[in-house]
């Protein structure tokens, strides 16, 4: 697993939990959390590119420093 930037789409996000997921150019899925959201903005649009790295976190790996490409 490369731990340089990766381009992907944020393909889920539900607001009130503040959980999303974003699918890879390669297809793989990462969860995040709205605090890994680089802007701090809290939220982000489903269909939104994006840029963001991979954190190894409880046994899998999470999208982390996500924002807009």
């Amino acid at each position: 697993m490369s731990w340089s930037t990766r381009s992907g789409t944020v393909t889920a996000f539900d607001d009130p939990k503040g959980l999303g997921v974003v699918t890879g150019e390669d297809g793989q899925r990462f969860p995040f959390h709205c605090t890994q959201i680089a802007d701090g903005s809290r939220t982000i649009a489903v269909g939104q590119a994006v840029r963001f790295a991979i954190l190894p976190k409880l046994g899998r790996y999470e999208a982390t420093a996500i924002e807009s490409a």
